[in-house]
């Protein structure tokens, strides 16, 4: 048994490890790369603030903001989504899929269309709806008891019901709202800024820690609301704590860049595989998710002829991992 655990631990650190050096040289070939292809030798001095011609302001203004954007946004979408698949047992049950990210995009469109807000109002739109939507489905699924396959169930309807919603603003908008609203809705780091990523910086420093110290509890809730109190767990209010928490940095997360689609869907399997049975996967998530927003952007805006917004990336990859999942699901008889 201590074998087991000890090669358990070491191949968790392997992953972790290995994770946070790809996410690494990711960001900085984000830094490199570009219309204009950098060396180190310009890159890190302007990382140490000299001003070096040229890369100052393409590296320091534009490039530094996005690829930061990236790793902030990637690692929240990550761990959000590890905590719901964490929680309800099922790799489906991602804030992509459960209607989440559709409450941002409605509001965020609603605010762009009917009330014509600026860039900043949007994000607090987006914020609002994520948070919403949340709230309707716990509330909507806690009724006479919690049970995970009606939280995705309920997720899912409201995410159509959501989405037809969205179609019927974009439908009715003049031509300028729909291309900003489709912007948004894609996914796009063009455009990131300081002052756009402060506040999911902050938001990310406050409530990773919550999400951590819940990991234990997040670990026993997937073998059931019995099991986890029997463990210990105060499980109505760990359950209340980590969705709160999780949905809240997802919101962030999607206010700051836009619902990046699938990141939250494929971050937690992959670092599942990666990292081993009988650990948290929240921080090799969190690290995942930053891994394919940086190379999800790299491959959009440099290897596709066209300039891709990073969603659009995302999307291309997730459509398929989704597909596969459901046909394993099918054989397996998996239902939650």
């Amino acid at each position: 048994m201590a074998t087991g655990r000890r090669q358990r631990s070491r191949r968790r650190a392997l992953a972790l490890s290995g994770l946070a050096v790809a996410v690494l040289v990711a960001f900085v070939a984000t830094l490199m790369v570009g219309r204009t292809v950098y060396g180190l030798d310009e890159v890190i001095p302007v990382l140490l603030g000299e001003p070096v011609p040229g890369a100052a302001f393409t590296v320091g203004e534009l490039r530094l903001p996005r690829a930061t954007l990236a790793v902030l946004a990637g690692f929240a979408f990550g761990i959000a989504g590890a905590t719901f698949q964490t929680m309800l047992g099922n790799p489906l049950a991602s804030p992509d899929i459960l209607g989440v990210s559709s409450g941002a995009g409605a509001a965020a469109v609603f605010g762009i269309i009917v009330l014509g807000v600026n860039d900043s109002a949007t994000s607090v739109f987006a914020l609002a709806g994520a948070l919403a939507t949340a709230g309707a489905i716990f509330l909507l699924s806690n009724r006479g008891g919690f049970a995970g396959t009606r939280f995705i169930l309920i997720g899912i309807g409201l995410a159509s019901m959501l989405q037809s919603i969205t179609s019927y603003m974009l439908a009715r908008a003049a031509e300028w709202d729909i291309q900003r609203a489709m912007q948004w809705l894609t996914g796009s780091l063009s455009g990131a800024s300081w002052e756009q990523l402060a506040p999911l910086a902050l938001a990310t420093a406050a409530l990773l820690p919550v999400l951590l110290l819940g990991a234990r509890s997040l670990e026993l809730l997937r073998f059931g609301s019995d099991a986890a109190t029997a463990l210990g767990v105060s499980v109505g209010r760990a359950r209340l704590v980590l969705i709160i928490a999780a949905v809240a940095l997802l919101a962030f997360a999607t206010a700051g860049s836009g619902p990046i689609m699938f990141v939250a869907f494929m971050a937690g399997p992959i670092a599942a595989r990666l990292a081993g049975p009988g650990s948290s996967i929240l921080l090799p998530a969190g690290l995942t998710g930053a891994l394919l927003v940086l190379l999800a952007d790299l491959v959009g805006q440099n290897l596709l002829g066209e300039r891709y917004p990073v969603g659009v990336v995302t999307g291309v990859l997730g459509a398929p991992y989704l597909i596969l999942l459901l046909i394993r699901m099918n054989r397996t008889g998996q239902t939650s």
